[in-house]
């Protein structure tokens, strides 16, 4: 039985291919409170508008701009007598995901949209606007690591590598950029660093072991 067991030699292989960003994606969000609920939507909804506004003039096309979240909840206030909470106010909030293509921008529309009134910056993203060409370079290095390290166990075994039986990839994921931002907000534009995208890519390869 043992005999008819396949020869083969199972391994893993990663790379990973790296290029700067050409595109970046941020979370901002607008929240208001008020003692009514129909005034703190109010007053979040005029600031979202004047946000919307602005990025128009920033050249920021609509397909780039996306509402993520709404809300409106109420706001409690505990008491140590042992009675039920009482609502005091409610907390209305508006989120927004902006896409920037021009990352020279990028610092200066920040700045801008939280000047008109967005009091939340719940992130940046950065990415590359065509993944594919970097995707392809990281499989290839994947598939090179795996054969180099199925040459180095053959030869120490003392056999020969074989042609490839099977290929499986895992998923290939980019790894984000560096960020480094600033809250101060009176000046010009907050300091943005970019750093660099790297996209991963796993494999696993069996080779047969040749007679």
């Amino acid at each position: 039985m043992a005999e008819d067991r396949p020869r083969e030699i199972v391994v893993s292989g990663e790379g990973i291919a790296s290029t700067a960003p050409d595109m970046a994606t941020i979370r901002v969000g607008v929240a208001r409170e008020a003692r009514l609920a129909g005034d703190a939507m109010r007053q979040t909804s005029e600031a979202m508008t004047g946000v919307l506004s602005l990025l128009e003039g920033e050249d920021i096309a609509a397909r780039d701009i996306q509402t993520t979240n709404v809300s409106l909840r109420p706001r409690f206030q505990r008491t140590n007598d042992g009675s039920p909470p009482r609502v005091t106010g409610y907390i209305a909030s508006n989120d927004l995901m902006i896409r920037v293509r021009d990352l020279e921008a990028l610092g200066g529309v920040l700045d801008a949209v939280v000047s008109e009134g967005a009091n939340a910056v719940n992130g940046i993203f950065f990415g590359v606007t065509e993944p594919g060409p970097l995707e392809t370079e990281a499989r290839r290095a994947a598939v090179s690591d795996a054969r180099e390290k199925a040459e180095v166990l053959a030869d120490a075994a003392g056999v020969v590598l074989g042609p490839v039986i099977s290929i499986n990839e895992g998923r290939s994921r980019p790894v984000p950029g560096t960020v480094m931002r600033s809250m101060a907000m009176e000046e010009p534009a907050v300091p943005i660093a970019g750093g660099e995208i790297d996209v991963q890519s796993r494999v696993t390869i069996v080779f047969a072991i040749s007679e």
